[in-house]
């Protein structure tokens, strides 16, 4: 399955009723592969995140395609997302796509939208990958820029039109905090199926219940919720990975 799309591991995923991405936020190798190695059979993705690693140099890149190529090598189906909120002019996003996906052999990446179309041109060209556009980010401050109004909307609306527009190879998706219900269910209705990252489950304090009722497509899947700390830094991370697995499910009866 190595040569399998990100849409395609993903729809797989879903289809055996998983829905938790365990955010591996540290770079300690140790911590993620234990990590990684008890909860591989619950989860739909993992997210690793770059700061994480970059803030450790070279070690850390070192770190991080480890820990990228031990996920490959030893649960192929399991799609990995960097989450790297990448986002500048054309030529420097050649770079990052390439150091991404043809590097770090990554299934998916974060990118920023504020440079525009022409700007993720490098990213959008990769159909077999998973390409997940900034819309509602689940930070407090979020809301500075991305409820601005433009063209009689929040900005973070029109965003999530503009990536509906761009998604003609069927690989976009987006990204929208669990701290804001109310926002994911608006931009539920304006992308329709794509697939929704969502964070802000756990120590961000998003509530799930609301992620869920607000968030899932036609088909009760498009979610991907996103917890990071709760779950690898908890005493049993596998026993923690399971429990938001099942509040998903018994969610998922009442919907």
């Amino acid at each position: 399955m190595t040569n399998t799309s990100f849409s395609d591991k993903l729809a797989t995923k879903w289809n055996e009723g998983k829905f938790v991405c365990v955010g591996l936020d540290s770079s300690n190798y140790s911590l993620i592969q234990k990590v990684v190695d008890q909860t591989h059979d619950i989860v739909c993705t993992y997210k690793t995140n770059s700061a994480f690693f970059e803030a450790d140099s070279a070690a850390g890149w070192e770190s991080l395609k480890r820990i990228i190529q031990h996920i490959k090598t030893n649960y192929p189906d399991i799609p990995i997302i960097l989450d790297a909120k990448r986002g500048d002019i054309g030529n420097t996003n050649e770079a990052y796509a390439k150091a991404i996906f043809d590097e770090l052999g990554v299934d998916a990446v974060t990118v920023s939208p504020y440079l525009g179309k022409e700007s993720l041109a490098p990213f959008l060209e990769r159909a077999d990958k998973g390409i997940f556009v900034l819309v509602k980010t689940s930070n407090e401050g979020a809301g500075e820029f991305q409820d601005l109004t433009t063209e009689g909307k929040p900005l973070y609306q029109v965003v999530a039109e503009h990536v509906k527009e761009w998604n003609t190879n069927n690989h976009l998706a987006v990204v929208v905090g669990a701290t804001y219900p109310e926002e994911l269910s608006k931009v539920r209705r304006i992308v329709g199926d794509m697939p929704i990252l969502v964070p802000g489950i756990g120590a961000q304090g998003g509530d799930l219940e609301q992620t869920i009722k607000n968030g899932l497509d036609s088909n009760k899947q498009g979610l991907i919720i996103s917890s990071s700390r709760s779950i690898i830094f908890a005493p049993n991370p596998k026993e923690a990975a399971l429990t938001l697995h099942s509040r998903i499910q018994e969610i998922l009866k009442n919907v």
